[in-house]
């Protein structure tokens, strides 16, 4: 990759561990990998793309789109659109979260509404909650240039379920 969107050399990636996810809540956590105290999850690297805010409900990625995301067709692959939609859809819902609490996609859709190029440049994609109940809840997202060019818009919705340790 030629152009990383990690401003941070010391960037760690991986998986956070369940006992944390038992102790603090999802918006914790977001802000926790946003500060380098938790990791960002490998996705990430391989996508280029970074979380960098996180509030009540809603979430905020970047990503620069590159070459090496392109299909045969000479364009950024559907997928890697899909990918940053689908992790601010559901970090979105992350926020929401108290301790011990988790979340898994039941379904997403994402409306590609212009092509994507290397030559993008950065992307922004705001995430934000539209509901949560007891073992549900949906998100809305949009993807955009840094000067506001729609590309896509979505909507998912996830699973909500108490975290099980263990043993």
């Amino acid at each position: 990759m030629t152009s990383s969107i990690f401003t941070n050399p010391d960037q760690k990636f991986g998986t956070i561990p369940l006992e944390k996810m038992m102790q603090f809540s999802g918006l914790e956590l977001m802000q926790q990998i946003i500060d380098g105290e938790s990791p960002g999850p490998t996705i990430a690297r391989t996508m280029n793309i970074n979380l960098t805010e996180a509030g009540d409900g809603t979430v905020i990625f970047e990503g620069i789109p590159l070459s090496d995301h392109y299909n045969p067709s000479g364009a950024v692959h559907g997928g890697w659109a899909a990918t940053i939609m689908d992790s601010a859809l559901g970090c979105a819902v992350h926020t929401k979260m108290q301790a011990g609490m988790g979340y898994s996609t039941i379904e997403f859709k994402v409306h590609l509404v212009r092509p994507i190029f290397s030559h993008t440049g950065r992307v922004i994609c705001e995430g934000n909650v539209v509901h949560v109940g007891r073992t549900i809840a949906t998100s809305e997202a949009t993807l955009k240039t840094m000067g506001g060019k729609l590309l896509a818009h979505g909507t998912e919705t996830c699973a909500i379920f108490p975290i099980k340790l263990p043993g």
